[in-house]
C-alpha cells in the first residue's frame, strides 16, 4: 500500500494515510473535549463565586444592622427614664453620654459634649507634661478663635484659659467647662427630652433613623466635619 510522510512531529513518520488523518482527527477532538471541559468548569466556578459574593453581599449588611439594632436598643426604658429626672443622671450613665452624644449629632452641635468630656478628662492628669500637652490640644481645638469645634465661650473666659494654657491647672478649664456645661443642660437637654430618641427609648422601641437639623448656632461659631465622639484622643 501507498505510504506517505506527514508533516506532523507527534505522529509517525511513515505510515498509511487512513490512519494518520484518524489519529489527527481523533486527537483534535479530544483536545477539544478537553477545552470545552475545562470551560464548562471554569464557567461553574465562576458561577458559584458571584453566588456565594451575592449572598455575602446580603447577609453581611443584615448582621450590621442586626448588630446596629442590638446596640441601639441595650437601654432598659427603666434607666432611660432616670436620665430625664436630671441632666446630671444623664451624663453619668455611659449609656445616657453616648445617647445625647448622638443626638447632638442630629443637631451638629456635638463639640459642646466633646469639650466637656475633654475637659473630664484633663482634670485626671497627674504628669505635667501631659497635663500641659492636653490643655493645648483643648485649646486649639475648642477655645482659640476659629478653632475647628470652637464652643461658644465669653471673650474674658477665652483670656483667662489664653494666659494659662503654658502653666494649666486641673481648673484651668473649670469656668468654661460650667458655662458649657448650663447651655447643653438649658437647651440641647430640653429639646433631647423630646426628641424621638428619647422618647423610642423610655418606650423600649427600636431607633429609628435621625434625621440631621440646622447646625444651631447657639453653641458654636464656626462649621466642622468629621467629629469623633472620643476622649480617648486626648491621650
Amino acid at each position: 500500500m501507498e505510504t506517505s510522510l506527514i508533516l506532523f512531529p507527534q505522529l509517525n513518520m511513515c505510515e498509511p494515510k487512513e490512519k494518520t488523518f484518524f489519529k489527527l482527527i481523533h486527537g483534535a477532538a479530544k483536545d477539544d473535549s478537553s477545552r470545552e471541559a475545562k470551560l464548562r468548569a471554569k464557567e461553574k466556578r465562576n458561577r458559584l463565586s458571584l453566588l456565594l459574593q451575592k449572598q455575602e453581599f446580603h447577609e453581611e449588611p443584615q448582621a450590621r444592622r442586626s448588630g446596629h439594632l442590638a446596640r441601639e436598643t441595650r437601654v432598659c426604658p427603666e434607666e432611660a427614664t432616670r436620665w430625664g429626672e436630671s441632666f446630671d443622671k444623664l451624663l453619668s450613665h455611659k449609656d445616657g453620654l453616648e445617647t445625647f452624644t448622638r443626638f447632638l449629632k442630629t443637631e451638629f452641635s456635638e463639640e459642646n459634649i466633646e469639650f466637656w468630656m475633654a475637659c473630664e478628662d484633663f482634670k485626671k492628669s497627674k504628669d505635667p507634661q501631659q497635663m500641659i500637652f492636653k490643655a493645648k490640644a483643648i485649646y486649639e481645638k475648642f477655645i482659640q478663635n476659629d478653632a475647628p469645634q470652637e464652643v461658644n465661650l465669653d471673650f474674658h473666659t477665652k483670656e483667662l484659659i489664653a494666659k494659662s494654657i503654658t502653666k494649666p491647672t486641673l481648673h484651668s478649664f473649670d469656668a468654661a467647662q460650667s458655662r458649657v456645661y448650663r447651655l447643653m443642660e438649658q437647651d440641647s437637654y430640653t429639646r433631647f427630652l423630646k426628641s424621638d430618641i428619647y422618647s423610642d427609648l423610655i418606650a423600649g422601641r427600636p431607633q429609628r433613623p435621625s434625621n440631621l437639623r440646622r447646625r444651631s448656632r447657639s453653641f458654636t461659631y464656626n462649621e466642622f466635619q468629621d467629629v469623633k465622639s472620643d476622649v480617648a484622643i486626648w491621650l
